[in-house]
């Protein structure tokens, strides 16, 4: 993406980083209008480095691009103030647009991402459900997942137990999966 939008006369890109540090260092030496994210990186989100960049250089405008772009993902993507939310097979020309688009201060979403958004509706989960749940999908015991949420073990298993009848889960290793590729947790 960046050798494309080098190609434009008048975008300059100033930084690339493949990681969420390696943004945030570059944050922290280069100016930027705005800072096109992948969703997925290896040691963060897209929309958890764009609030950290946010606060970093708060006039820098955060643009997300994805593979998957799951409902919960755009939400949470726009909660977070991300001004241009698309998908990676967004051609070259397209993506320059959006980049003009977001460095000037208006918002882009991809209409067929805002779609399935709408229609998807928000997820079933209540807060406390999706913050013991979410270290379910990385295998965590209950024991652990009661000592970070500050619970007894009972109380997240009755969570834990609420949130896979919400979504129709086997268990809360394959609920904690569906409620991740929704972008709920």
């Amino acid at each position: 993406m960046a050798a494309l939008l080098g190609l434009e006369s008048d975008i300059e890109v100033v930084a690339q980083a493949a990681t969420g540090a390696e943004a945030l260092a570059q944050a922290r030496t280069h100016e930027a209008d705005v800072a096109v994210l992948d969703l997925h990186l290896p040691d963060t989100d897209g929309v958890t480095l764009a609030e950290q960049l946010h606060r970093i250089q708060p006039h820098c405008r955060t643009m997300i691009v994805t593979a998957h772009g799951y409902p919960g993902h755009l939400k949470r993507a726009l909660a977070a103030g991300v001004h241009g939310f698309l998908p990676k097979t967004i051609d070259a020309e397209t993506l320059a647009s959006v980049v003009r688009t977001v460095s000037a201060g208006r918002w882009y979403v991809d209409p067929q991402l805002a779609a399935e958004a709408i229609s998807a509706g928000d997820s079933p989960l209540t807060r406390r459900e999706a913050e013991v749940l979410a270290p379910a999908a990385n295998d965590a015991p209950i024991g652990e997942i009661a000592r970070r949420a500050s619970l007894s073990c009972g109380t997240v298993r009755n969570y834990l137990s609420s949130a896979v009848g919400k979504l129709g889960g086997a268990n809360r290793h394959e609920a904690a999966r569906m409620a991740r590729s929704r972008g709920w947790i």
